[in-house]
């Protein structure tokens, strides 16, 4: 992206930059802070290093896709930037921060899913992650102000992780770093560990984001029906254990400037989670931190966190995290005080089949109808503007054109798009916690 964009990144969020001025419709800058994309299998070879090309085409010709979406005919809006920006705009979206979707070189599933490799894995599965990330510079180059880019790294060699963030930073992708699980059975040392210090530090270096998308940090559970029930009801928990592993392990007290996205894992789960997180915080280090009588039963386990750590969850949150909160729902919507205003991003999941591609427009009157203005501004654009370094006034021009109205949000949706398939739409939906 072009250094115009990294000036956005210092707008204020919640203002209305990048609405039409002068005209008779006043529209919302729309940032999607969910979509995801990938190259057509065979295209990644040429991103491949060469001496891995061999083994590709070995692989490739035995590899079976094991997911339907990407054996459709509208597969290619994984990878067709023309039809990509034609669907987005039609939905009111003029930028987005783009996660991977489609399954790079060498691995046996999407990559965001995909177990951690093992040590004979690793070479071939790094080569493959690093042949995402090149395709990846080009596909946001072919729209450029238009998309950033989330890249990929792998855990079990830190030292190469922090090699790629420099490159993908160098490279233009300022969607940030895509951070792995680390689920019970991985074999990785868990994310509070010290281990990854050099990767939050690079991070907080460069000012990449650290994301952890829901369903990268899930053990596997096996294909029964019970299985996959269990997985839906957990997948978003073990993805919410990475705020408290940084908070408690103190990355960003040794890393103030480290930024940590938490995307697609619901947000009305925030505020009662930071309670949760304080209490013990506070059982833990402060009661810690008291001789003689008036500790608590919890003051044992507690010895040097309190200089381990920094300030507490909650003031960690407010400093240092953002929530990428997918097709939002009314009931978070209205905790949206509690979470932080300038938290929230509104995201579409565009092209997946739970996002709110085609009914947008309709999933964004489901949540912020009747909502003020400005705040409207902030969640569906400014502040995944400020996060990403998108150029608010560059993107303005485009939303002058096919981003929703003013008038338009402000009504209540009365009746819910045939056809729509995304949970925000779904009977009860408010009723959900996560």
């Amino acid at each position: 992206m072009t250094e115009d964009m990294t000036e956005g990144a210092a707008e204020e969020p919640g203002t209305a930059e990048g609405a039409a001025e002068g005209t008779a419709e006043e529209r919302y800058t729309v940032i999607s802070a969910d979509c995801h994309a990938g190259a057509d299998l065979l295209d990644y070879k040429p991103y491949l290093a060469s001496a891995h090309h061999d083994a590709f085409d070995a692989w490739a010709a035995t590899y079976v896709n094991p997911y339907e979406d990407l054996l459709a005919d509208t597969a290619d809006r994984n990878w067709n930037s023309d039809r990509r920006l034609a669907d987005l705009e039609r939905d009111g979206i003029v930028g987005e921060v783009v996660f991977p979707n489609t399954i790079p070189p060498f691995f046996p599933s999407a990559s965001l899913m995909a177990p951690a490799p093992t040590r004979a894995e690793f070479e071939q599965r790094w080569a493959g992650l690093r042949a995402h990330n090149r395709w990846l510079a080009d596909f946001c180059a072919a729209a450029p102000g238009r998309r950033a880019g989330v890249f990929q790294i792998l855990l079990n060699d830190v030292d190469e992780a922090v090699k790629e963030i420099h490159r993908a930073a160098d490279a233009g992708l300022n969607g940030g770093l895509l951070l792995p699980g680390t689920p019970p059975g991985s074999g990785l040392a868990e994310l509070y560990s010290a281990t990854y210090d050099p990767i939050w530090a690079a991070c907080a270096e460069r000012g990449v984001p650290v994301n952890h998308h829901a369903g990268s940090a899930s053990p596997p559970l096996g294909e029964e029906p019970a299985a996959r029930a269990v997985f839906m009801v957990e997948t978003t928990w073990f993805s919410h254990r990475a705020l408290w592993h940084l908070v408690f392990g103190g990355a960003f007290r040794r890393h103030p400037e480290l930024r940590l996205v938490l995307t697609e894992q619901g947000s009305g789960w925030i505020p009662g989670v930071l309670d949760m997180l304080d209490y013990y915080h506070g059982r833990l280090v402060a009661a810690a931190s008291k001789t003689g009588a008036g500790g608590t039963a919890e003051s044992k386990f507690g010895a040097g966190l309190a200089d381990a750590m920094g300030k507490g969850p909650s003031e960690v949150w407010r400093d240092n995290c953002f929530v990428g909160a997918s097709f939002m729902r009314p009931h978070e919507a209205r905790m949206r005080d509690r979470i932080g205003i300038d938290k929230i991003m509104w995201g579409s999941d565009y092209p997946h089949d739970e996002g709110t591609h085609p009914y947008s427009r309709e999933g964004l009157r489901i949540a912020y109808a009747g909502l003020p203005k400005d705040e409207i501004a902030a969640m569906v654009g400014g502040n995944a503007a400020r996060v990403y370094g998108f150029d608010l006034e560059r993107l303005g021009e485009v939303a002058a054109r096919v981003g929703p109205t003013v008038r338009e949000l402000e009504e209540p949706l009365k009746e819910t798009p045939a056809g729509a398939t995304s949970p925000v739409f779904a009977p009860g939906g408010s009723a959900r916690v996560w």
